[in-house]
């Protein structure tokens, strides 16, 4: 039996872009452990916790132990600024796993955000953000070499065979 270096795979991008879509379904394909920010954030609130940066936190630590167990670990997060993509790189440095790094835009202004304005949520208690915060939100340019997929024009089995030939 031949042992794989586990893969940390990142998708970040503005809510409402097609993210959690894409990164299900990727997870589904391969077999990958599925941490998601917003079930974890939510968590945390119904709990009565501030958010701030632990819902990275706890996401980190949950991919990090997936990664010892040798598995590929799928993250789904806005990923907005810096410190959260340095958190991630130092996660798979640590668990010794390749890092694929994925960001997921709408460049339809439109199109995003009726998304936006017609989605529901799936996690009991997690009010989405509306498009005038989504549209304001602080979100940093990225600083190296990622995978850029833009969710207006392409299918999401065309997306998902991009990311497979970025994964291999």
């Amino acid at each position: 039996m031949t042992s794989r270096q586990p893969i940390l795979i990142v998708f970040g991008g503005l809510p409402a872009t097609g993210k959690t879509t894409l990164s299900r379904e990727l997870t589904r394909r391969i077999g990958a452990t599925y941490i998601r920010i917003d079930a974890i954030e939510q968590t945390l609130r119904a709990q009565g916790h501030e958010v701030g940066p632990m819902g990275y936190v706890i996401a980190n630590a949950l991919a990090a132990e997936n990664l010892r167990l040798g598995r590929a670990v799928v993250a789904d997060c806005v990923n907005p600024v810096q410190a959260s993509r340095d958190g991630w790189r130092q996660t798979a440095l640590l668990g010794s796993a390749r890092l694929a790094e994925i960001e997921v835009i709408c460049s339809d202004v439109a199109l995003h955000r009726r998304r936006a304005e017609v989605r529901t949520s799936d996690i009991v208690g997690l009010t989405l953000p509306t498009w005038h915060e989504i549209a304001n939100r602080h979100y940093e340019p990225w600083d190296r070499e990622h995978l850029l997929l833009d969710t207006a024009h392409e299918s999401i089995d065309r997306l998902l065979q991009r990311v497979e030939i970025y994964l291999s």
